[in-house]
């Protein structure tokens, strides 16, 4: 069976996936597969486009009557969340716009949440590409920003300034982990189908975790940073028992997550 599968280029995502994207022995699956960041999948699948993919935790309620969340292939978890940093001083100054990694994103909604705790009211913002966001803060087109993925690692060698983790905020606000991002199929699926797609998943992690190697030439190529001490964190960090199942503890993040949207 074809089916059309979105995923990042992030490590985390090429780590679980890997094995599923060159084909795992007996699959009953041929996947056609779109790496893009991961505002543009969210927006893949506010349109329809994908049978599968990975997506921004909080875009779901707006996808969810086309799809459904799955239980495993996500990024949930502890201490792995955005940073809004500075490039200008170490205080947040509410009256410059914030660029934002997307607008449906979960980094976005975390830092509304964050915002609306502190502040109230409507924050000023801007919104790029993740990367885009971080360069714009080291050449200066952006004074504060939200970034996430790897650049989680490279700020402090950047000469940047840590204004808030927007992840230990999450914890310390609903004490939950932080629910970053989960992986979707189109509702219209079968249980069955559905099931044999969330096997695929947990075998090719599995087979991910059964490496050596932690970092493979598929993944290093595809990662947005070269220093591959770098891409190791970013595995350790954002691929853990929430992305084999998401488990109790995931889905009160998630519901949390989404009732936050309704306020």
């Amino acid at each position: 069976m074809r089916l059309s599968l979105g995923i990042s280029t992030c490590p985390n995502d090429t780590y679980i996936y890997e094995a599923l994207v060159r084909g795992l022995k007996d699959s009953p699956f041929e996947w056609k597969v779109t790496f893009a960041d991961v505002q543009t999948l969210n927006e893949m699948v506010r349109r329809g486009e994908l049978d599968v993919a990975k997506v921004s935790a909080q875009v779901y309620p707006d996808v969810q009557q086309e799809y459904v969340c799955l239980d495993c292939g996500g990024a949930i978890g502890y201490g792995c969340g955005p940073l809004l940093l500075s490039s200008g001083g170490e205080s947040f100054d509410p009256e410059v716009p914030t660029a934002l990694p997307g607008e449906n994103t979960t980094a976005a909604r975390l830092f509304k949440f964050w915002y609306s705790k502190n502040y109230g009211g409507e924050p000023k913002v801007c919104y790029a590409l993740f990367d885009e966001v971080y360069r714009g803060l080291l050449s200066g087109k952006f004074l504060q920003g939200v970034t996430i993925h790897e650049h989680r690692f490279t700020w402090k060698c950047d000469g940047l300034h840590m204004l808030q983790d927007m992840g230990a905020f999450w914890e310390s606000q609903t004490g939950s982990p932080i629910p970053l991002g989960i992986a979707v199929a189109r509702r219209r699926f079968s249980a069955d189908l559905i099931a044999k797609i969330e096997s695929e998943i947990r075998a090719s992690l599995r087979d991910a975790l059964s490496r050596k190697n932690l970092v493979t030439r598929f993944i290093r190529e595809k990662a947005q940073i070269a220093d591959e001490k770098v891409v190791e964190n970013h595995i350790r960090m954002f691929v853990n028992d929430f992305s084999m199942q998401v488990g109790e503890a995931g889905r009160r993040a998630l519901d949390s997550l989404w009732l936050f949207r309704k306020c």
